[in-house]
């Protein structure tokens, strides 16, 4: 290994640790309003609960609104700039989000987790920016490192959740939403350790030409992409669409409203810590393989939330969720960072997190809807999700397989 190269490693690893702590630290606003979302939409609505994962999809929808505009923005002002704007917008939701809750108001809940969603849209970066900081033999470990530090956020989201949702009593969880604002600015100064130059995103890439860059139709339309983005987009929004119902469906089946939070504690654990490995696990195996590991362990999510209503299978449905989760989406983002080149990168990941997270808003706000739909109980809305979830996660794994053998049999002929 030449100097140059382990002077890059190691200054790569520096910013990948530093966006795992951001990610720990800012990382955890995503379980508390997916813990507490669709429960206090809830508790503010009348009879009619069909939109009470609204406030949920308000933060979906925030992240994918805010994908293309948190890319465009660090390119003018640089990465360190727009990742510690992006936690004021954060610090800003959450307060915005608690002050909805003191006065009752509904939609105002719903454009507060918007805005938090916005400042989302800038965690979302942050596994690219690290990839794009490292050497091409790091690259999917420092995703899975940033990923990582998602099992911090899922201890720290939800025990925040439990120790501050009744501090604003006798307002229900209004304590939650404003330990978010606290979280945004810690964030700030866990980011403001990163290098100051202008984008972090150019680190290792000075000698790069724009002038190379293919238009957008020519990267987008690769098969490789393609199955790339449609394993990832189905990782995600079928992870949204199970976890955002979840809570509810917990409750709604006579568990307790900490056990439902706990439940999504032990969810985003199982989605961030197998990052540590994640990384290993594709260099051993390849990308390909690890997809599938996670469409395969997605569908065992489903036949086991169809084996009943305990506490333990829905603990269990939700850690085999969260780690076909990590296997899909880690493994997806490594294949789509094969199909561009550093002059494209922002305008590919922009386009991407933006289809990405409308997807996972139209996947949130489906979760209630059906709930609510095809549930005449709670327990038949729980399996109504888990009926949705099998034939897609299935149709998914096949076109991956067909794919990888397409793949291989043009590489044995060429």
């Amino acid at each position: 290994m030449s100097d140059a190269h382990a002077g890059h490693l190691q200054e790569a690893k520096r910013t990948a640790l530093i966006f795992a702590s951001a990610q720990a630290v800012i990382g955890s606003a995503a379980p508390i309003m997916m813990a507490m979302g669709g429960l206090a939409g809830d508790y503010l609505l009348g009879a009619d609960k069909t939109l009470a994962t609204a406030p949920v999809t308000g933060f979906t929808v925030g992240v994918a609104l805010g994908a293309m505009p948190a890319a465009m923005f660090m390119r003018l002002v640089g990465s360190k700039n727009g990742f510690m704007t992006g936690s004021l917008v954060t610090a800003f939701g959450g307060a915005l989000a608690g002050l909805a809750i003191m006065r009752g108001d509904f939609w105002l809940l719903v454009t507060a987790l918007l805005v938090v969603g916005l400042g989302g849209a800038f965690v979302q970066q942050f596994r690219f920016a690290a990839a794009d900081a490292s050497p091409a033999d790091f690259k999917p470990k420092a995703i899975a490192w940033v990923l990582g530090g998602g099992v911090i956020a899922a201890i720290l989201g939800p025990q925040l959740v439990i120790l501050t949702r009744d501090m604003m009593a006798p307002v229900e969880f209004a304590g939650a939403f404003f330990a978010v604002s606290f979280l945004g600015f810690l964030g700030m100064g866990v980011l403001s350790l990163l290098r100051s130059d202008r984008s972090l995103q150019q680190s290792g890439e000075t000698a790069a030409s724009h002038s190379d860059a293919r238009p957008l139709s020519v990267i987008i339309t690769q098969p490789r992409f393609l199955i790339a983005f449609a394993c990832g987009v189905t990782s995600y929004a079928l992870m949204s669409f199970m976890m955002t119902g979840a809570p509810l469906a917990m409750v709604g089946c006579g568990l307790s409203i900490d056990q439902a939070t706990l439940g999504i504690s032990w969810h985003v654990m199982a989605m961030f810590a197998p990052s540590f490995i994640t990384g290993r696990l594709i260099t051993i195996f390849g990308k390909e393989a690890i997809v599938g590991a996670g469409l395969v362990i997605l569908l065992t999510c489903g036949l086991v939330a169809l084996t009943g209503v305990e506490l333990w299978q829905f603990w269990l449905a939700l850690i085999l969720l969260g780690v076909g989760w990590n296997f899909g989406f880690i493994g997806s983002t490594a294949m789509i960072t094969d199909t561009y080149r550093r002059s494209e990168k922002n305008k590919v990941q922009g386009v991407h997190d933006f289809a990405l997270f409308s997807t996972v808003a139209f996947a949130s706000l489906m979760s209630g809807a059906t709930l609510n739909a095809f549930g005449e109980t709670a327990q038949a809305g729980w399996v109504a999700l888990n009926l949705i979830l099998i034939p897609i996660a299935a149709a998914c794994l096949l076109l991956l397989v067909i794919h990888t053998l397409a793949t291989r049999r043009s590489v044995q002929t060429a």
